[in-house]
């Protein structure tokens, strides 16, 4: 799947929950359906696309992908 496909849905996912007045929390809740509902590799391309300097992310999409990045292990090439 192309990144661009991928960031635009993280960044319409955090928009949904960036009414919560806590972005922290926003960011939770956007890490949590990342991990309900992404597929593995969909999660392993946005970690990557992260890694690389996340350029077009949201800043909820950022800090939701970061955490996400924390838990993924690195790619080895």
């Amino acid at each position: 799947m192309h990144s661009d496909y991928l960031v635009r849905m993280a960044n319409d996912i955090s928009r949904f929950f960036a009414s919560d007045p806590d972005q922290e929390q926003a960011a939770r809740n956007v890490l949590g359906h990342l991990k309900r509902f992404w597929d593995p590799r969909m999660r392993a391309q946005i970690v990557e696309h992260y890694r690389a300097g996340g350029t077009g992310l949201s800043d909820i999409a950022a800090k939701a992908v970061a955490q996400l990045a924390e838990e993924e292990p690195a790619k080895q090439t």
